[in-house]
């Protein structure tokens, strides 16, 4: 989706359904053209970012959002455990780039399912017990891809100069 189908002047759902979409397609573009060994280069020491990472993190959260705490889903995340909280990002050394990309695009997809067959007022819980709005998460998820797409940004440009898209 480019940023100007983005829609203008339709209603709240397809609005935010719209910048959900878009955002994640940035990050996919972050990613594009790029080796494994690439997407796995840390951004600057002592962070643990990678682009790797942070599609691994937005499938964990993804995941996170729509099944566990909208669907309420029985499921843990993908890449991060109690032990290790920050496994999606950590553990990225070898991690397989490919079934990394898989299990985002699987994560969106069953979002997307989920979101499908709910209202905005639709609502969940999250494991603190707190009840959530979809409207609520839906506006969360494009925080979170708007400030990791922030680093991937600057992640992609120290790997190859590339800037924009």
């Amino acid at each position: 989706m480019d940023y100007d189908e983005i829609p203008r002047n339709d209603d709240e759902r397809s609005t935010l359904l719209g910048f959900l979409e878009w955002q994640r397609e940035t990050l996919a573009r972050k990613c594009a053209d790029l080796t494994p060994d690439q997407l796995r280069t840390r951004s600057a020491e002592p962070s643990t970012l990678s682009l790797l990472g942070l599609v691994r993190h937005m499938a964990d959260v993804e995941r996170g959002w729509f099944r566990r705490t909208l669907a309420g889903e029985d499921v843990g995340d993908r890449y991060s455990t109690d032990t290790d909280p920050d496994g999606d990002f950590d553990n990225v050394d070898t991690a397989d780039a490919d079934e990394a990309f898989a299990g985002w695009h699987e994560e969106c997809g069953r979002a997307d399912e989920i979101i499908s067959r709910r209202s905005l007022d639709a609502t969940g819980r999250q494991r603190s017990g707190r009840e959530v709005s979809m409207r609520w998460i839906l506006n969360h998820m494009i925080e979170e891809y708007s400030r990791h797409n922030g680093h991937a940004d600057l992640i992609r440009e120290r790997i190859d100069g590339a800037t924009g898209y």
